[in-house]
């Protein structure tokens, strides 16, 4: 991963509901990300069942897991990702 700097870190705890945000910039784009992010978005139960993640892996790029189904997601800002992370809670 090279140079990984944190640039926003925090976890919620609010009744038996976990929110963690982890994001780090790099030294160099993630291969299959167009960016220097690397991320992980994290909604979930205090039990460990994951309800919603957003985050990026090497070779995979940008996505996002709601429930069981995973699909692409299309990075644009690290503004823009954390309103869609927030957005999808809100409708959760």
């Amino acid at each position: 991963m090279g140079t990984a700097q944190v640039v926003v870190k925090y976890k919620k705890e609010r009744r038996n509901r976990i929110i963690e945000v982890v994001i780090w910039r790099l030294s160099d784009p993630l291969p299959g990300s167009g960016h220097p992010f690397k991320y992980r978005l994290y909604y979930g139960t205090t039990e460990g069942k994951c309800l919603l993640r957003y985050d990026n892996e090497r070779g995979k790029g940008d996505h996002r897991h709601l429930g069981e189904s995973e699909e692409s997601y299309a990075f644009t800002t690290l503004r823009k990702l954390i309103e869609d992370f927030e957005a999808d809670i809100e409708r959760m």
